[in-house]
């Protein structure tokens, strides 16, 4: 076995989280990544590792803890990581990359690795699965779907702990901008296109 083989089932045994932060949320950043790889030069075991790694520490929405996931994920990380004999240098790239990859820190990573989990991650928050997971999480946390009187925050600040929909403006219509790689930007061009879609049919129906 491959030390990403190992990772992989090491993190396959730990995932117990909620249904949009668990291990097939983990493969579609992976395989993302896999994808952005191909089109730059990087160490590609160094970024599937952090991948593999971005989330294994991940508290609800709803915790007050929520943004300390990555930072708590990043220390957990170096812990698996000085198990599998990477590198001190190794170590500190990937627990780099896993620290500063959430939205919420609202940092760019310094580092290429970091620059693609980041991109690879925020992929699967978009297009269908992105739509998927947005309403999963809302359900999950029992929030209402929209606002009854500005569904689309045209006249208000979107608040997504109070609305799900309102996640679509506060967070993920925005993140084509943030991509860091060419092809990252590409698919997250195709992915809101969806969203924009799935909205507009939402407003129809509504």
């Amino acid at each position: 076995m491959t030390v990403i083989d190992v990772l992989k089932e090491q993190v396959k045994d730990r995932m117990k989280n909620d249904a949009a932060h668990d291990f097939n949320h983990i493969m579609r950043v992976f395989n993302n990544a896999k994808k952005i790889c191909k089109t730059e030069n990087v160490d590609k075991k160094l970024v599937l590792s952090a991948v593999l790694l971005h989330d294994i520490v991940s508290y609800p929405k709803s915790n007050k803890r929520s943004k300390l996931s990555s930072i708590k994920s990043a220390q957990e990380a170096k812990k698996i990581l000085k198990k599998l004999d990477f590198s001190f240098e190794e170590i500190e790239i990937i627990s780099e990359a896993i620290k500063d990859h959430s939205f919420s820190r609202g940092k760019t990573p310094k580092t290429l690795v970091g620059k693609i989990l980041q991109d690879a991650d925020r992929l699967d928050a978009i297009g269908a699965i992105g739509v998927a997971r947005v309403f999963t999480v809302g359900g999950f946390e029992k929030r209402p779907i929209y606002n009854p009187v500005d569904p689309y925050c045209t006249t208000r600040d979107p608040d997504d702990s109070k609305w799900t929909l309102d996640h679509f403006y506060k967070k993920l219509l925005i993140l084509e901008s943030l991509m860091n790689t060419k092809s990252a930007k590409n698919e997250a061009k195709r992915r809101t296109k969806i969203m924009k879609g799935f909205l507009s049919e939402f407003k129809r129906e509504i």
